[in-house]
C-alpha cells in the first residue's frame, strides 16, 4: 500500500540542518517550533519533482485563501542553496526548504523504531522526512509551506555547525594526572 496518498504530502530523502525535533525553537521572537532545513541534492531529480507538484498542488487547493487567484509575489519554499546559501559548503549543488510544526515529530531509526538517544539524530545525518505542504495568507503574507511530519534518520553524516564529538577532542586521563 502506498503510505504517500495525499497529493501535498511527500516523503523527502534528505540531509538535516538546522535541526529542531527534540526541543521546540523560537526563530525571531515566534512561537517555538520543531523544524528542519531539509537539503536534497539537486541530482534527485524525482524527489525535486514531486516536492514542485505537491507545492503546485497546494497553490491550486489554496486560491480560496487569497481571494480566488495564485498571488503573483507568492512565497515557496524550495530554495537554490547554490543561490541562496553560496558560501555554506553544505548546500553547494542542491536544493533545500525548511520544513516546521507546533507537534512533536515522531523520530525513527531504519527499522521505524523510536529513536530514544537524542544525540543519535543531529545536523548533518541523513534520513528522510514527512513533509506536507499547504497554503497559508497570514498578516499580508501569503504562500505555501512545509508542514513538518515524522523524521526517520537512515545514515551518520559530517555534523553541521562545527559541533564534535567529546571522543574525538579529548583522551582518557588519569585521575593522578588532573591539575598537576
Amino acid at each position: 500500500m502506498n503510505k504517500n496518498t495525499v497529493a501535498t504530502k511527500v516523503i523527502v530523502p534528505c540531509r538535516f540542518s538546522y535541526l529542531h525535533c527534540w526541543e521546540p525553537d523560537s526563530v525571531n521572537g515566534g512561537d517555538p517550533k520543531y523544524s528542519v532545513s531539509a537539503i536534497v541534492p539537486k541530482s534527485d531529480t524525482k524527489t525535486i519533482e514531486a516536492i514542485k507538484a505537491a507545492i503546485e498542488k497546494a497553490k491550486k487547493e489554496s486560491v480560496s485563501k487569497w481571494g480566488g487567484k495564485i498571488p503573483t509575489n507568492l512565497k515557496t519554499p524550495l530554495r537554490d542553496g547554490d543561490i541562496d546559501r553560496p558560501d555554506d559548503e553544505a548546500y553547494k549543488g542542491c536544493y533545500f526548504f525548511n520544513a516546521n510544526s507546533r507537534q512533536a515529530p515522531q523520530v525513527v531509526d531504519s527499522k521505524v523504531q523510536p529513536i530514544l538517544d537524542q544525540s543519535e539524530v543531529y545536523s548533518g545525518c541523513y534520513g528522510r522526512i514527512s513533509v506536507t505542504f499547504y497554503g497559508y495568507n497570514s498578516n499580508g503574507n501569503r504562500g505555501v509551506a512545509a508542514g513538518l511530519g515524522n523524521i526517520q534518520k537512515l545514515k551518520d553524516g559530517e555534523a553541521l555547525g562545527g559541533r564534535s564529538k567529546a571522543a574525538d577532542e579529548f583522551s582518557t586521563v588519569e585521575e593522578d594526572d588532573f591539575l598537576e
